[in-house]
């Protein structure tokens, strides 16, 4: 008998077993003669209430199927389908219940002709799953489950764990999981090695243990060695009384293996690129790949690479190339210790024997593998930038797989390495056109008082492409946002005039940060064919002209005093609390805009009212002479002081951080001080989602409108909640929030759970609605839609009557 068969052979008892279920004793004429404590408890009668009733006081007919009149019975039983049907009955309290019966003839002459049996309908497609669940478990689940005994024999098996034995179940019944698996063992820390160890720990202990990997030969493929997941538990009965463990395990061996080449490709994103530097990128891919791929890296660039000039059509197609980097597992050259890094000489070309790899792989373009050497080009831009080679013992070779690996390895330090050439070679050229885009004017905002400082960099070492701006939002809200464009074309301080006009708009949809930053950094990874050339020829087909750019980005609310804020590769913001306490908030770094491949995060805090947020860019706070954490701590000390205004602390800042007045790097330094709404210029309410609410909802505005003495806004604003309120009740869910701010304007906002956005169009006369939301457009001064986590908020904003 196999595995499932004898577990089939178990007594499942169902809801509809005559032991649990609602059982109810009929005589010929369909008289309840019996009913059980079950049938009480379904169906709310007690037994002296229904005893001589006839059946359909709780179970009514079936309505007419269709059947002829000798195909219909009269009874109130039905037609059994399958032993049982679906009924609605009657609680005794007047609710209809779905059950399940099914009925009995009961042999002889006595009274009692027919057993009825009944159970909640939702009870049986319960243990109809239940049993399903089982029978997919033990012959289609591919995760195999044996359950052993105290005794830690094999006592069941599923279908999967026969197959992975290659033996019918009863060939190997009553093993122990050792005597299967003797070779095996545990690789998991902190853990015994031995099946035998591990299952008398969770039958000693109680305690389950998950995803132990296990390293051993299955008897079904003993030349090739398996890892498994597997899991333990114990198994007792509704007693306690413990009978067994069962062991799961899933054969991981695939997976492993593709872990450990995605590990090593995230160790890449990570070590590689993590400066705009030639020489140290072409370091960072040999300390990635010596030891865990191969066992000695070496690195070529071509001479024009090294240099950060342009490189030519093609790249090097003769050899020209020079040794940047080279890394092995042993001690070579000047190296003491394994794994030391040899230091090559930038300046002396390497000269390659006739035939080699290196040579072959440069007249090719491709990647050339050679016994134990495996020679890839770095390629950017259509051209080839230099070869790394990888080289592993001569007993071992590469995979098919691992030499997709070295490519991909070769194909980001390529990309890495051509950015750090292109901004070493490019940032020159950002300063003049990075001036003209920058605001010269910052309107004066509710929400905060600002102040802020840019000095352009030296005229003839400078680098370019910083820019600040306060951009004005919905709700009384305001945007702060500081960036830096470090790119590596001669497009740069164009792109830096893009970036801050792409983020204006952006904000202007109320994105929230983190998504804001996203979609920026999509803007900025296209190709540079796509984008508009402003300053002169269009760069290479493919070739990003802003790859590096930073930003923060913060929005800051002064009714919640709440400010969200997100950060790509730039520093985070300073903030200094009311009473001089200065913290640098932790907030997630993000990738630099136009790398991709990471998400940015977004982090909320409250500002006390009056404290001083300060967002500057990194050629402020580091020079060549002095490192960036000093000076943090120098322009902490300067923000601490919180008697001083802000233009006051702007200037000390300039002054004690660059003395000379002069930097090798543009200096953005914006300082805002958070101001709150007073609570009367807010007012709020929370409304249904029911027609009702429209009414209630013009009410509360009108009034609230006569309290702040606006009452020639009166049918305006009437008009707008009218229409806003009714369209949230419509076309979206509750509940409904209505808020009116008094700031510059009048700011009216509906906040409704629905994430879809009304659009703006002309009815057309045969229309019955859609010209609402067209009226309001034309009576206020701006409106628009916000999203937020629970939902949107429509808002308006009305200018206040003349005074004149």
């Amino acid at each position: 008998m196999s595995a499932w068969g004898a577990a089939k052979s178990a007594d499942f008892r169902g809801p509809l077993d005559v032991a649990r279920a609602a059982t109810v004793v009929l005589d010929a004429q369909d008289t309840v003669i019996g009913w059980s404590r079950t049938a009480e408890e379904l169906f709310g009668y007690a037994q002296d209430e229904i005893i001589g009733k006839p059946l359909d006081t709780f179970l009514p007919p079936r309505p007419s199927s269709g059947l002829t009149a000798a195909d219909e019975p009269g009874s109130a039983l039905g037609v059994p389908l399958s032993g049982g049907e679906i009924r609605v009955a009657q609680h005794s309290d007047g609710r209809s219940l779905l059950v399940a019966t099914a009925v009995s003839s009961l042999p002889g002459t006595g009274t009692a002709a027919h057993v009825l049996v009944a159970t909640a309908l939702e009870s049986l497609r319960l243990w109809e799953s239940r049993l399903a669940l089982l029978h997919g478990l033990a012959t289609q689940s591919p995760v195999g489950l044996g359950i052993y005994d105290t005794d830690l024999r094999l006592t069941w098996c599923n279908a999967a764990y026969e197959l992975e034995i290659g033996l019918p179940f009863a060939e190997f019944r009553g093993l122990r999981a050792d005597e299967l698996y003797s070779e095996g063992s545990f690789v998991t820390e902190s853990y015994p090695n031995t099946l035998d160890s591990v299952m008398n720990q969770v039958l000693d202990t109680g305690e389950p243990i998950v995803d132990l990997h296990f390293r051993g030969r299955p008897p079904s493929d003993p030349d090739v060695e398996h890892l498994w997941s597997c899991s333990y538990y114990r198994l007792q009965d509704a007693d306690g009384h413990v009978f067994g463990v069962c062991e799961d395990a899933f054969d991981i061996t695939d997976r492993y293996e593709a872990q450990k080449r995605l590990a090593l490709l995230v160790e890449a994103g990570r070590g590689i690129g993590t400066v705009l530097d030639v020489m140290v990128t072409a370091e960072e891919i040999a300390e990635v790949a010596v030891p865990e791929f191969a066992d000695a890296v070496t690195v070529d660039l071509a001479e024009e690479v090294v240099e950060g000039q342009v490189l030519g059509a093609g790249g090097p197609a003769g050899g020209a190339l020079v040794r940047v980097a080279s890394r092995s597992a042993a001690a070579t050259g000047t190296g003491d210790e394994p794994g030391e890094p040899e230091l090559p000489n930038p300046s002396a070309p390497v000269d390659y024997p006739p035939g080699s790899p290196q040579l072959r792989s440069l007249a090719s373009g491709g990647l050339v593998l050679a016994d134990d050497t495996l020679v890839v080009p770095l390629r950017a831009g259509g051209s080839t930038l230099g070869l790394v080679t990888f080289r592993r013992p001569p007993s071992a070779t590469f995979e098919n797989v691992e030499i997709a690996l070295a490519d991909e390895l070769a194909a980001r330090t390529a990309v890495s390495i051509d950015n750090a050439r292109r901004y070493a070679r490019e940032r020159a050229a950002s300063l003049a056109l990075q001036r003209q885009l920058l605001p010269r004017h910052l309107p004066q905002q509710t929400a905060v008082d600002l102040a802020y400082r840019y000095l352009p960099t030296d005229d003839v070492t400078g680098v370019g492409g910083d820019w600040f701006d306060v951009i004005a939002l919905s709700g009384s809200r305001v945007g702060l946002v500081v960036g830096d464009v470090v790119g590596h074309g001669l497009q740069a301080a164009a792109t830096m005039g893009r970036l801050r006009t792409t983020v204006r708009a952006l904000a202007q949809l109320d994105l929230s940060p983190d998504e804001l930053l996203t979609r920026l950094d999509d803007l900025v990874g296209q190709s540079a064919e796509d984008l508009m050339d402003a300053v002169g020829p269009p760069v290479e087909p493919g070739e990003d002209d802003a790859t590096g750019a930073t930003c923060v980005y913060a929005v800051y609310d002064p009714v919640s005093r709440r400010c969200t804020m997100a950060r790509a590769g730039h520093l985070p913001p300073a903030v200094v609390d009311p009473q001089g306490r200065l913290s640098f908030p932790d907030l997630p770094a993000g990738p630099p805009l136009g790398l991709g491949g990471l998400p940015f995060e977004s982090l909320e805090v409250e500002l006390p009212v009056g404290s001083l947020v300060a967002l500057f860019t990194d050629g402020l706070v580091e020079t060549r002479d002095r490192d960036i954490d000093e000076g943090l701590d120098i322009l902490g000390r300067v923000l601490s002081d919180r008697d001083r205004s802000l233009d006051d602390l702007c200037d000390s800042a300039v002054s004690q951080l660059l003395p000379d007045g002069t930097t090798a790097d543009d200096t953005a330094l914006l300082l805002v001080r958070t101001r709150e709404l007073d609570s009367g210029q807010v007012a709020h309410w929370e409304l249904p989602a029911e027609p009702v609410a429209v009414g209630h909802a013009r009410e509360l505005a009108i009034g609230q409108l006569r309290e702040w003495d606006l009452e020639e806004l009166t049918f305006s604003t009437e008009l707008v909640v009218s229409e806003l309120v009714t369209n949230a009740i419509m076309h979206a869910a509750g509940p409904l929030h209505l808020r009116l701010i008094r700031d510059r304007t009048l700011l009216c906002e509906v906040a409704d759970a629905g994430h879809t956005s009304p659009h703006l169009r002309h009815s057309e006369e045969e229309d019955e609605g859609g010209r609402g939301l067209f009226i309001v457009a034309q009576l206020v001064h701006r409106w628009g839609t916000r999203y937020s986590e629970s939902g949107k908020t429509i808002w308006t904003e009305q200018l206040f009557p003349s005074t004149d």
